[in-house]
This record gives structure tokens, C-alpha cells and sequence, in this order.
């Protein structure tokens, strides 16, 4: 339960962009630019900053897959299934960019 009160400020983060940024998606540009430009930055900065304070933890990467499921169902169609794994991945690369910072600081 630890990990994931550790877990929870970042995951707001990632949620408040899944779940709020169809809102403002008013065509399909808007759209693109938020699946592939927007929400993947949120994603890898989010995933560096808990990277950096807890190092790498692939329960955080499958909890950010899995947090855009429920947004699929709500929002999307079938085709965006292919981001669940996209957001897995970025979280991963910037958990681990997190994690080499974390274990250098922790080295200092």
C-alpha cells in the first residue's frame, strides 16, 4: 500500500490528462496532437520525476497502461488501443532515464 501512496501523485497527473484532455479535443488535430504530442510528454516527465525519487518500478509502467484503458472505453474507438502499450513504453523510458538519476544521487 506504501508504493502506491508513492505512486498516486504522479498517477493524478497521468489520469488528469487522459481523462480530461478528450475535453478539449474539438476535431481530429486537436486529437492527434494530444494522443501522440500532449499526453506522452506528460507521461515521460512524470514517469523521469518518480523515477528519480523511487528509481524504476514496473508496477508504476503497467498501472499507467492500464489507467487508459477506462479512457478508451469512454472516450476513443477501438484504434487507440494501440496507445495502452505506447503510454507503457514511454513510462518505462522515462522511469529508467528517473532510475539513473536516482541510483547517481544516490552514489553522491
Amino acid at each position: 500500500m506504501n508504493k502506491f501512496k508513492k505512486m498516486l501523485p504522479y498517477l493524478i497527473i497521468i489520469m488528469l490528462s487522459f481523462y480530461l484532455s478528450p475535453l478539449v479535443m474539438k476535431d481530429t488535430g486537436a486529437a492527434m496532437t494530444m494522443l501522440l504530442v500532449v499526453i506522452p510528454a506528460i507521461c515521460f516527465i512524470c514517469s523521469i520525476l518518480y523515477g528519480i525519487k523511487n528509481s524504476i518500478d514496473l508496477v508504476y509502467v503497467a498501472v499507467v497502461a492500464i489507467l487508459f484503458v477506462p479512457a478508451i472505453l469512454i472516450f476513443y474507438n477501438a484504434s487507440a488501443w494501440v496507445y495502452v502499450p505506447g503510454y507503457g513504453i514511454i513510462a518505462l523510458a522515462g522511469n529508467a532515464i528517473g532510475m539513473f538519476f536516482y541510483k547517481r544521487t544516490k552514489s553522491e
